[in-house]
């Protein structure tokens, strides 16, 4: 493949990351998705559901579809066409803000749940194809860039555009979260032109015929069965979702033992989302050099610290340290663990293992926040923070000792064996 060709990918995937970012700004499933459902519902139950709807929806679909994947000779119709469903629901959500004056509220709840569950569900589909496409089209010796850059570029638009929803939600209810929903959908389907415009070329499928469930399985157990060095990445990303669970607590631990302001707490999150702005790139080009189970265990010690921080803070202006590591530890947990997945297994593995390294640590992302408020009810916020601590800790060391960075095979990418990286 040519170096025009990488530079053109590299350029119209970036452009559709940024404007997916713009369009989650508007719509932030931190903020404004939830303050939707709270304006529907006031149980807390409900409303978390949302936050795990999400989380599911991107996790467990994504190995399922491997067998379909196995039959693809290039992965571009697939993500154009299953990305839809993570885009379209914004104008349906849109047009649901609207109605919700004129029908029952409980009605316009269940309506709501079904349409989240129809984009995050829409957003697991497209997730395995999308990070395949990108490990086909770019050489991996820049694929920790990309994802840096990207991410990056992405969250820099979502603040902007995260401050102008919080103007937008002034106007009057519904229509308030209406255009957001819609600004929402409208910078997701500019995101979707730049992702059109991607240039793949076909590869040969690995298989020709449906397979049955059993013998898709009988293929995992095989290749979890054969590749310890994935078996045990898998274990550190299950750890790292119990090193993440102080990170709900941190603002509510702020604002009710520190007393800090709301306004305080605002100006600490856009703190984060600069720390992310700078991170990502940062990480990813970093782990393009120097390994990204280099930058895993970056991301892992500054989970640790960031609890720890949180437990030992002696003002509430400390904080903005512990804020500053947190948006550390997303930028590794995205740019680094994408890129690090993609270096496993070869061209036509490479599905099953970015499908495993999801689908297989739901447990434990269903598990670890549970865990955590049950044990911030019981015996306080910084018991929680602790556990983070431990988890984090383990997740560093299962990385350091055990996992390591996997050697390239000459079948990995056979459309670019070994393109140099862009300015070489």
């Amino acid at each position: 493949m040519q170096r025009s060709q990488v530079r053109h990918n590299f350029l119209v995937n970036l452009l559709d990351g940024t404007f997916f970012g713009l369009g989650l700004g508007f719509a932030s499933w931190v903020t404004v998705i939830p303050l939707f459902f709270a304006s529907l519902t006031e149980s807390t139950v409900l409303i978390g559901l949302v936050a795990t709807i999400h989380l599911m929806g991107w996790q467990l679909p994504q190995l399922f579809i491997t067998g379909r994947m196995a039959r693809l000779t290039r992965y571009k119709p697939m993500v154009l066409a299953m990305t839809l469903h993570e885009r379209i629901p914004m104008f349906v959500l849109a047009g649901l803000a609207l109605l919700v004056p004129s029908i029952p509220r409980e009605v316009a709840l269940v309506a709501a749940f079904v349409v989240i569950t129809w984009q995050s569900l829409g957003a697991g589909l497209t997730a395995n194809a999308w990070q395949s496409m990108v490990a086909k089209i770019l050489p991996r010796t820049i694929r920790g860039t990309f994802y840096g850059v990207q991410s990056g570029s992405a969250n820099l638009l979502a603040s902007i555009a995260a401050f102008i929803a919080g103007s937008l939600l002034l106007l009057p209810y519904p229509l308030n979260f209406a255009i957001c929903f819609f600004l929402t959908g409208v910078a997701m389907v500019i995101s979707f032109v730049f992702l059109a415009l991607t240039r793949e070329v076909e590869h040969t499928p690995v298989q020709t015929a449906p397979k049955s469930f059993a013998d898709n399985v009988a293929e995992w157990k095989a290749l979890l069965k054969s590749d310890v060095n994935f078996r045990w990445f898998i274990v550190a990303r299950a750890l790292m979702q119990f090193g993440q669970i102080g990170a709900a607590f941190y603002t509510v631990h702020a604002l009710r033992s520190y007393g800090v302001s709301p306004q305080l707490i605002g100006v600490m999150t856009g703190v984060m989302l600069l720390a992310q702005v700078v991170a990502s790139p940062l990480l990813g080009y970093l782990g393009d050099r120097l390994g990204h189970r280099a930058m895993l265990a970056v991301g892992c010690v500054a989970m640790a610290l960031g609890a720890g921080a949180a437990i030992f803070a002696p003002t509430g202006e400390w904080f903005f340290l512990v804020f500053i590591l947190t948006g550390l530890v997303n930028s590794s947990q995205w740019t680094s663990t994408l890129a690090f997945t993609s270096e496993f297994g070869s061209a036509s593995t490479r599905p099953y293992y970015v499908g495993l390294s999801n689908t297989l640590i739901v447990p434990a992302t269903l598990v670890a926040p549970v865990l955590g408020g049950w044990i911030a009810d019981v015996a306080g916020f910084n018991a929680t923070f602790l556990t983070a601590m431990v988890g984090a800790g383990l997740a560093a060391l299962v990385i350091l000792v055990m996992v390591y960075n996997p050697k390239p095979k000459r079948d990995a990418d056979p459309a670019l064996p070994f393109v140099p990286a862009i300015g070489d």
